[in-house]
């Protein structure tokens, strides 16, 4: 009994230490893109909020509305650029929460009908 109480504990904490290392990388998810003539570059954290905003002397020369465009369309590439990376780190997760080939995750042993 002991043995399969050690393999339950050892199963739980590697799926904690799991989500534990998920939650981190989403923590450290950024997402950043720059204009291709350089004049505005956006970065969003993991949801997608703007966390930082960079503007060269460029648009000073465009017009205003042309400006807060190229912001949101910039916003919007850094966004997609950070729900890639989320999605790196979910799928992450989702494989160390996979069944191991020849049973049932955390599956310990024998069937349910098993005492």
């Amino acid at each position: 009994m002991s043995a399969e109480m050690d393999a339950l504990v050892a199963n739980a904490t590697q799926k904690l230490e799991a989500l534990e290392a998920a939650l981190y990388g989403l923590e450290q998810v950024r997402g950043k893109f720059t204009t291709e003539d350089g004049a505005v570059t956006v970065e969003v954290n993991s949801e997608g909020a703007l966390v930082g905003l960079s503007l060269s002397e460029a648009v000073t020369s465009m017009a205003p509305a042309d400006v807060s465009q190229l912001i949101v369309w910039a916003c919007r590439q850094a966004s997609e650029d950070a729900g890639a990376q989320r999605s790196k780190v979910v799928a992450t997760l989702n494989e160390s929460f996979a069944p191991a080939p020849g049973g049932a995750a955390g599956a310990v042993g024998g069937g349910p009908d098993s005492a």
